[in-house]
């Protein structure tokens, strides 16, 4: 039987390893549709269960990577053809059944997009969980009454993968956008893909966050936690909403519930795993459509399948901006 490459991550007596090996189609876990693996990506989640910085693995031994976009090989699925081009995001999908980072995955039909007409498979993976994660919280907080008019929305950590794609979708839908970052030397990033106006964390005292503060923010993509989330909630106007997507800074919230019952705020939790598929798919849709980013290629860098392992390092230590890419075949 053909061997094909894979990326694996196993845990031996609570260590991680993680490396190249060789998989046939027989060891795969079950699933309806076997696709030809085109691209994946990289999130922080896949960094953390690469590195063992995360208690991120559901069992021993995984094919790392969350998403995978390619070409249907196989399907027992009437839903599914040869030849479909589809995406895969979330689920169990590199923390407990083999994933993308090989190139040959084999899923669960009911874990499967067809990519949206117009939507190319690296595209597909240039957005991945980080920008269907940013897509679904501008679905949530619009549906939660946000509309550019009501004011401007604040995306912190901006310049990681959701950030990115969250300052450009929102600015593309006509939005103003603040950005919020602890990085002084992106400033012309952040402005080039659509931020209106940029703030340092460091202009910011978050050792004093008082419990209502200058209304400011009609809505806010919350990637950070802890007391940036906190800040946040008390400068929000009166039925303004927060999107909270990330933890990078801390799952601690010390806030009070002053700007929930006094300003009607609303925090919506995002959980881009176990999102409907309805739901999933309204999102892609709007992301290869009127929420399409104008800056995706700025946003992304692209890199060989070989230089996988270079960068699971550098997104734990926040020295990556944007999106990276992982081209299969390359």
């Amino acid at each position: 039987m053909e061997k094909f490459k894979a990326f694996k991550i196993t845990e031996v007596d609570k260590k991680v390893q993680a490396g190249f090996t060789e998989f046939t189609l027989d060891q795969l876990d079950p699933g309806e549709v076997v696709v030809r693996v085109a691209y994946s990506d990289v999130n922080y989640k896949d960094a953390l269960a690469a590195t063992g910085k995360g208690r991120i693995l559901l069992r021993p031994e995984c094919i790392g990577g969350i998403d995978f976009s390619g070409t249907v090989v196989s399907s027992s699925d009437a839903r599914f053809a040869k030849g479909d081009a589809v995406l895969a995001t979330g689920f169990d999908i590199g923390v407990k059944h083999h994933g993308g980072y090989a190139e040959y995955a084999r899923v669960p039909a009911d874990w499967l997009v067809k990519a949206p007409q117009g939507l190319t498979l690296w595209e597909a993976m240039a957005f991945g969980t980080a920008g269907f994660t940013a897509g679904l919280a501008i679905v949530r907080m619009e549906q939660n009454g946000l509309r550019p008019e009501n004011g401007p929305v604040i995306v912190d950590g901006a310049t990681g993968g959701v950030g990115s794609i969250a300052v450009d979708a929102l600015a593309r839908l006509g939005y103003k956008v603040t950005a919020l970052t602890g990085k002084a030397g992106e400033v012309d990033y952040l402005k080039k893909i659509g931020a209106s106006e940029v703030k340092l964390r460091s202009e910011l005292d978050l050792s004093k966050i008082r419990p209502l503060d200058k209304a400011t923010w009609a809505g806010a993509v919350d990637n950070l936690g802890g007391e940036a989330l906190a800040w946040m909630a008390s400068t929000m106007k009166v039925g303004g909403c927060i999107a909270s997507i990330g933890l990078a800074a801390g799952t601690a919230l010390n806030t009070t519930v002053l700007p929930f019952i006094l300003r009607g705020v609303s925090l919506l939790g995002v959980d881009s795993v176990n999102c409907p598929m309805p739901v999933r798919q309204e999102v892609w849709r709007r992301l290869a459509g009127d929420m399409r980013p104008a800056h995706l290629k700025e946003i992304t860098r692209t890199i060989p399948f070989a230089e996988l392992p270079s960068v699971f390092d550098k997104f734990i230590g926040a020295q990556i901006r944007g999106r990276v890419v992982v081209d299969l075949n390359a």
